[in-house]
């Protein structure tokens, strides 16, 4: 049993470390070498040139984060069909079966949404 324990762990600690000093070592490095020159502009909340309006703080709409989640739901259902289709002929019915089935499910799920208003975007 003596395979077992921090030997066998060691190459491990040893990779995380130099992770950890490369991670750190980068920190540094461009703390110590970039230039340092502000001025008024760049230290403005926003650095797109143009001057910051309005309330920093405003509140999005509800409708825009169930937007936002109905179109990550839908996409990353999306990306499942996709190796699905390259190996149809390769999987039969039963797998056939099991993609209508989820499909079906994808189309109930946006029926709902749509039923709900969801997508209407005011």
């Amino acid at each position: 049993m003596s395979g077992y324990g921090l030997p066998q762990y060691l190459p491990i600690f040893v990779l995380m470390l130099i992770a950890l000093a490369f991670g750190l070592g980068s920190l540094l490095f461009g703390i110590l070498v970039r230039p340092r020159r502000p001025y008024r502009e760049k230290l403005l909340p926003y650095e797109s040139g143009n001057p910051p309006v309005g309330e920093p703080r405003y509140r999005f709409s509800v409708k825009f984060y169930i937007i936002a989640m109905l179109f990550v739901i839908f996409d990353v259902e999306a990306i499942f069909i996709y190796p699905w289709a390259i190996t149809f002929d390769k999987l039969g019915l039963y797998a056939f079966v099991e993609m209508v089935l989820f499909i079906v499910i994808l189309l109930v799920g946006y029926i709902y949404a749509w039923k709900k208003e969801a997508f209407r975007w005011e």
